[in-house]
């Protein structure tokens, strides 16, 4: 994994290194003039699966977008990390060589630390306080540090719903029962100290190569919601299904800023709008594929148990989980997080 890990640092730095040169040239020359008639023809990347809710959105917007512009704004959705893993992506979002990518909070958190706040293990109880948090003042604070690496979030963040654990082998109904665990995490600093300090053995492993290190048994298990398992067909290498909700994610719209910048104000202003809203639609039809998957996946041969949640925040408080997290945060970040999920360090 250290040769992993370096190639992805190199990545970045490579791809922050360009969006500045990138940058430094706009200001220098300043944006040119569109002519009213221009067309614009983005690319929009994004590591799910075509049938992923996130994606089938995301598509009907770029749609509604081309026929309300009358074809002068046209964003192609490029599904299933095509345009490479959720690193290249940002890589190549904040050079301008795409540009919009959607991907989780938890990922972003590798560029902009803030925006895994919102992915810290078993914070939020339920989607009441997602959504008022997220749509609140925390939502706008993550958005305003975007702003700061030269990207533009739309304001509304799509559902990516509450993260369980899945296994081929064991049920986890405690917390040692992690203990050994080979699991299965995105690239994200947040989820890799949540899963240590319960014992576990995570590793980073992109989502496009899951499917096939579940299979090969490289690593036990996984952890997401419970659509993934679903469009990702996960189902077919796990057995168990831990209802843990140890983690709520988002996935963040965002926009190269120069790109962004580039186009006229009414465009910017149709993108916006309309994103949004079918961010909303997106958050409930997830809601609704919810309600039935659990069923669904039952049907396909998966078991499913409910553990008790609060005995696990209980392990991480005295574990010293929470503490270690708020000392990484700017202490008006970890308010924020706490104004809406309750006290936690």
């Amino acid at each position: 994994m250290s040769g992993f890990n370096s190639g992805r640092r190199l990545a970045l730095k490579q791809g922050f290194a360009m969006a500045a040169a990138s940058a430094a040239s706009g200001l220098l020359t300043g944006t040119p003039a569109r002519a009213a008639g221009q067309v614009y023809n983005y690319k929009l990347g994004i590591a799910l699966d075509a049938t992923h809710p996130t994606t089938v959105n995301l598509t009907a917007a770029a749609a509604e977008i081309a026929r309300a512009s009358n074809g002068r704004l046209n964003i192609r959705v490029f599904p299933n990390s095509q345009l490479g893993n959720d690193t290249d992506m940002i890589s190549q979002v904040r050079a301008g060589a795409i540009d919009f990518v959607s991907t989780a909070g938890l990922i972003w958190g590798t560029l902009v630390p803030v925006a895994s706040i919102s992915g810290i293990g078993f914070a939020f109880p339920g989607y009441d306080q997602v959504w008022k948090a997220m749509d609140g003042e925390l939502g706008a604070h993550i958005r305003g540090e975007f702003a700061k690496v030269n990207l533009m979030p739309l304001p509304k963040i799509w559902d990516h719903g509450f993260r369980q654990v899945t296994s081929s082998s064991r049920q986890i109904n405690t917390p040692q029962d992690l203990n050994g665990f080979k699991i299965r995490v995105p690239l994200s600093p947040a989820l890799t100290t949540m899963f240590k300090a319960f014992g576990a053995a995570p590793a980073g492993i992109n989502m496009a190569e899951t499917y096939t290190a579940l299979q090969t048994r490289v690593v036990d298990g996984q952890e997401n919601p419970l659509t993934i398992l679903q469009t990702q067909k996960l189902y077919e290498v796990q057995k168990y299904c831990s209802l843990t909700s140890h983690v709520w994610d988002g996935f963040w719209l965002v926009a190269n800023l120069r790109t962004w910048n580039a186009l006229p104000e009414d465009l910017r202003q149709l993108a916006a709008t309309t994103f949004d809203a079918y961010a909303v639609k997106q958050r409930q039809a997830v809601a609704a594929l919810n309600s039935r998957l659990r069923d669904e996946l039952k049907g396909r041969g998966m078991v499913f148990n409910q553990p008790d949640v609060q005995v696990f925040r209980d392990y991480l408080s005295k574990a010293g989980f929470y503490a270690g997290w708020q000392q990484k945060f700017p202490a008006g970040s970890w308010a924020l997080l706490e104004k809406y999920a309750g006290r936690l360090a």
